[in-house]
């Protein structure tokens, strides 16, 4: 129950994202304590540096949690779109054709993860295993384990990479951009009712004229795209694209959307929270480093926020729905 709890506490409860606000805050109080260079703007850009690539996988992935399936893939397309663009760019082909096969290939490869899902009712989380360890197979085949890197001056890369006047890389630009068009689109749009519809019932969705099977194709392919798109990202802030790029980042951009409010059950979720969930593992990765605690706490302070998050929100959404 909620009712006996000041108003704006009411309103911030009802909020998907709660968990996430509170989450942040909290983790943001520790490490400024434990470090009084935390909160410094070089630290603060570079944890949305880091929080930007992430994020931007993070979204397309949220926009297919809802819709009530997965792709484990993602972190492998993180490294094969660029790295095939890197490679037609150092080949001699413009980087703007790198850079629009790359995310081709993507879109093909999250439509055929989807076909693949609702042609055959494998459930997503399998296929896109499969598809993981594939295309992982194919980075390293094709690379032979060596990163691909192109160190021609090109306008393009400042885009992908680069800084901003304010010292923002553009990475963390197309994020924002990204995390206010999705967030459009999934709360005052038709297909944003129609994705929620789906993920939450496709029985119910079908029977009202929602083309299932459309929706979910097309977030697989976006999905894929979003992961191609932060791949290029880190390809412009390195200039190189090494075959093992995005390992776990799937995993992180899932606990990124859970912790920002996403069910994995689907029809409930959040761009905004996906957003903030990303920020909190980005602020979580800096904080360590800052803190000096050994690196692998990092994967161990993740798996704590996530449960830590999946409990908050249960809790949160009872009480809202006992008020």
């Amino acid at each position: 129950m909620i009712d006996g709890l000041p108003k704006p506490v009411q309103n911030i409860l009802r909020l998907k994202e709660a968990s996430a606000i509170l989450g942040l805050v909290l983790v943001m109080v520790a490490f400024a304590m434990l470090s009084d260079r935390f909160l410094t703007a070089g630290i603060m850009i570079s944890v949305f540096t880091v929080t930007s690539e992430l994020g931007i996988m993070a979204l397309g992935v949220c926009f297919l949690m809802i819709s009530g399936e997965f792709d484990l893939s993602v972190g492998s397309v993180f490294a094969i779109a660029p790295m095939l663009g890197a490679s037609l760019a150092a080949a001699g082909f413009p980087l703007s054709v790198g850079f629009l096969v790359g995310m081709a290939l993507a879109a093909v490869i999250g439509f055929l993860n989807g076909q693949l899902v609702l042609r055959t009712g494998v459930p997503s989380f399998i296929v896109t295993l499969g598809a993981m360890m594939f295309l992982r197979g194919v980075v390293l085949a094709v690379s032979g384990g060596f990163p691909v890197s192109y160190l021609e001056p090109s306008p393009m890369m400042q885009y992908f990479g680069g800084r901003t006047a304010i010292g923002l890389r553009w990475s963390g630009v197309w994020f924002i951009v990204l995390v206010v068009l999705l967030q459009i689109i999934l709360v005052r749009t038709k297909y944003g009712n129609h994705v929620s519809a789906v993920g939450g019932n496709p029985g119910t969705a079908k029977a009202v004229g929602v083309n299932v099977a459309r929706v979910k194709l097309t977030n697989f392919m976006l999905c894929s795209m979003t992961a191609a798109l932060a791949g290029f990202m880190r390809f412009g802030r390195f200039r190189s694209v090494d075959p093992t790029a995005g390992r776990l980042m799937e995993l992180e951009a899932i606990a990124a959307c859970v912790i920002g409010g996403a069910l994995l059950t689907g029809g409930y979720g959040s761009i905004v929270g996906a957003f903030l969930g990303a920020f909190l593992i980005g602020v979580m990765r800096s904080g360590l480093i800052l803190a000096g605690a050994p690196p692998y706490w990092y994967q161990g302070f993740i798996g704590l926020v996530l449960v830590i998050s999946v409990i908050l929100n249960t809790r949160i959404r009872k009480m809202v729905a006992g008020s």
